[in-house]
């Protein structure tokens, strides 16, 4: 369910952005804001994973250094059918983890040093198995094409009035103030629906719901609390928003993560048809 929701979402951008690159700049200015947006997302699609790791001072652990949380990743990613990926340690408190990597063969997995001292081993390895389904779903390479789209509706909107067309200045208007909103809550529906497939994949990497569900409720309940120095543009990588305060009315379309009492509630239904 969560793939077609995807793929019906990637194709109502697409069509969004057809529809607005012909209206505002024809053929040719859709094509140039089409061919900017993917330089600017080629670039983050194959350095995000170094920089964002750098961002973070996370460092690279061996099994020898790290050994209960690197065979943890090696149990795991063996049963998900996956290369070993790089193992990562970021020196914050709050207990959180991310994945990145183009892809399966390029992959990092890392974790807070707070989220070790808070989970046991059960809900750490729902919280692992996550972050290996979102690797084994390719989602990083699904999020740059919908953050590449967004981003080419967003300059058509922006630069759309230097574009000679016939719609009329009022039409012309409304269309490059909505299209990037719409845009962006396309792309947030994406990133919530890649967060649901990646718990229902997690738990049965896992082979524990429950576990992954502890996580999260332990995790939201810290994130409302203690602080952490993260980027909000890389917010989304997260399996819980580093800012995470409560979602309720218009944040709920504009977050990246659905709300967590959603997710835990799914992984608890999920459990209970086990």
């Amino acid at each position: 369910m969560n793939t077609f929701r995807t793929t019906a979402l990637m194709a109502v951008m697409l069509v969004l952005f057809a529809l607005i690159g012909q209206a505002l700049g024809g053929t040719g200015g859709m094509m140039l804001a089409f061919l900017i947006a993917v330089g600017m997302n080629g670039v983050s699609y194959w350095y995000s994973s170094s920089i964002v790791l750098r961002m973070y001072g996370a460092e690279e652990v061996s099994r020898a250094e790290a050994p209960e949380l690197y065979d943890l990743v090696d149990r795991l990613r063996q049963r998900a059918d996956l290369p070993m990926p790089e193992v990562c340690i970021i020196p914050q408190d709050q207990p959180n983890a991310f994945a990145t990597g183009r892809n399966p063969d390029n992959a990092v997995v890392a974790v807070t040093e707070g989220i070790m001292r808070a989970l046991d081993r059960d809900e750490l390895a729902g919280v692992i198995a996550h972050e290996l389904a979102h690797i084994k779903n390719r989602d990083m390479l699904t999020s740059t094409v919908a953050a590449t789209l967004a981003a080419a509706i967003t300059l058509l909107a922006r630069f759309g009035i230097f574009f000679d067309r016939d719609q009329g200045f009022v039409t012309s208007l409304l269309m490059m103030i909505l299209a990037p909103m719409a845009a962006m809550l396309i792309q947030m529906a994406i990133s919530r629906s890649r967060e649901y497939a990646a718990d229902r994949d997690g738990a049965e990497i896992a082979k524990n719901p429950l576990g992954l569900a502890s996580a999260l409720r332990s995790m939201e309940r810290a994130a409302q609390h203690q602080s952490m120095p993260a980027n909000q543009a890389t917010s989304h990588m997260f399996i819980v928003n580093p800012f995470s305060g409560g979602l309720s009315g218009l944040k709920r379309l504009f977050s990246t993560h659905p709300p967590t009492e959603e997710r835990i509630a799914r992984l608890e239904d999920m459990a209970g048809r086990a």
